[in-house]
């Protein structure tokens, strides 16, 4: 019996050094790339991890929210709510006129061709009226009549108990992604653009705490601007304000050559009218930046299609009067300057990323909520190539499937391409593997390009 259990123990050993062996020559054929692209840091706490554990607002920022709600005693607060919510959820930009007048023309026009298939013996200016009316009729119906946001005290109140804990997440988001890859920056200067109840100044006073010696708030709305001192003061008139050296206008500074090292735009771009004006607001606001210009929008087509507007116009087009020679580079989310490949896409998807965060504490709100959100962040300078020679970072624009000993993931590449990029430690590296394990959507993950041919397919399935 012993005999039997050493033979048994021999074969075991034969067939493990056999396994070995073949590992040994697989490793010779298939060398990893070895890079050092974690300059000393854990894989779960890599150069392109950007994302937060869930947030919660600023506890005097809460206190203060909660005090106002329970002055205010709005009727009906959460309905209010929920019906603000699936307002500014599905709200989309205004049919511009020239598209307006098109499709009405091509309206007319086929009325007409049916009209005189027909050959009744109709009087052709009855005619004419009939189908001038049919196609106001119809443009009436199928346009999307937007509307700008109008506030009163009551209004503002129900905006804070909807969007208060969800803008503040995405903004604090996008904010992290300067404060992780540029930790030298240390902003003096603030400009919020459409500031609303002020969560701008909260989220980056949390991000650079007392480094700020100015932040100024514009909002046209005068009941949203003595909102949001209110929430700085705690509710309380006669305290002091929670962060100092914040100062509320209803116009922005006039000067062209006042800039502040950053300047936010957060859910502002869709409260204006039309693609003219939001180009203009883009561009003087670019005008007011002299480091970093960041841009939030819902996480929705509209939002997506409004920041690629804005994209192009500070990218691709040349102002007339240039008062900062610098040009604009595209610092994040994008790794690359070309055209979003997720436009080049029949159905555009758009390309959002989401926070985790707690509401305030209301009726009808979950402990957890998700914002989906999108985000556009340019620099005065050029982005700082990687300090590691043959190794480029991607953008993960989908959540990272992981399984057993490999890992999917959806990723913008710095060529522009959309890729689904299935990773394992013996094709890419245990490093790039673990690396890519530990990340998630609207990370970064490495891509090492010695191993471009294990990019699977395209998004375009």
């Amino acid at each position: 019996m012993a005999s039997r259990s050493y033979r048994v123990c021999a074969i075991c050993q034969r067939v493990a050094g056999v396994k070995m062996m073949f590992r040994g020559m697989s490793a010779v054929a298939h060398p990893q790339p070895q890079a050092d692209f974690l300059k000393g840091e854990l894989h779960r706490k890599h150069p392109g991890v950007t994302n937060l554990k869930t947030l919660r607002l600023p506890e005097e920022l809460q206190i203060a929210a909660q005090s106002v709600i329970h002055r205010a005693q709005v009727p009906q607060l959460p309905e209010r709510i929920r019906k603000l919510t699936n307002f500014l959820w599905s709200r989309k930009r205004a049919v511009e006129d020239v598209t307006l007048r098109q499709k009405g023309v091509s309206l007319e026009k086929e009325l007409w061709e049916k009209a005189m298939q027909k050959r009744g013996d109709i009087d052709e200016q009855v005619l004419e009226d009939r189908i001038r009316k049919k196609v106001f009729s119809e443009l009436r119906r199928t346009t999307y009549h937007w509307t700008p946001l109008k506030f009163d005290e009551e209004m503002g109140v129900v905006y804070m108990a909807a969007r208060l804990a969800g803008g503040y997440a995405a903004v604090r988001r996008a904010l992290n992604e300067i404060k992780k890859r540029d930790p030298s920056f240390a902003p003096q200067s603030l400009l919020d653009f459409g500031s609303g109840l002020g969560t701008v100044a909260w989220a980056s006073h949390s991000c650079w705490g007392d480094s700020f010696r100015e932040m100024v708030c514009v909002d046209s709305s005068g009941p949203m601007n003595i909102l949001a001192e209110r929430l700085l003061k705690g509710d309380d008139e006669r305290a002091e304000p929670h962060i100092k050296q914040v100062y509320f206008r209803q116009f922005l500074p006039v000067s062209p050559k006042v800039q502040f090292d950053m300047v936010v735009a957060a859910f502002s771009l869709s409260e204006l009218p039309d693609a003219k004006e939001r180009e203009e607001a883009v561009i003087t606001l670019w005008r007011k930046t002299s480091s970093y210009l960041v841009l939030v929008e819902n996480g929705t087509k509209e939002g997506h299609q409004m920041l690629m507007e804005a994209r192009d116009t500070l990218v691709k087009k040349k102002e007339k009067t240039v008062h900062d020679p610098r040009p604009a580079s595209v610092f994040a989310p994008c790794s690359h300057k070309m055209m979003c490949p997720k436009l080049a896409h029949e159905s555009v998807t758009p390309c959002n990323f989401q926070q985790k965060y707690h509401p305030l504490p209301l009726p009808g709100h979950n402990d957890r909520q998700t914002e989906k959100f999108i985000y556009l962040i340019l620099s005065r300078t050029e982005p700082a190539k990687s300090e590691t020679e043959g190794v480029e970072w991607a953008r993960l624009i989908a959540p990272v499937l992981r399984r057993t000993r490999h890992v999917h993931c959806r990723m913008c590449c710095p060529d522009g391409q959309l890729q689904h990029l299935v990773v394992t430690a013996r094709k890419h590296s245990r490093d790039v593997y673990r690396c890519a394990r530990n990340s998630d959507w609207g990370d970064q993950v490495p891509v090492i390009q010695k191993v471009e041919e294990d990019a699977v397919h395209s998004e375009s399935e």
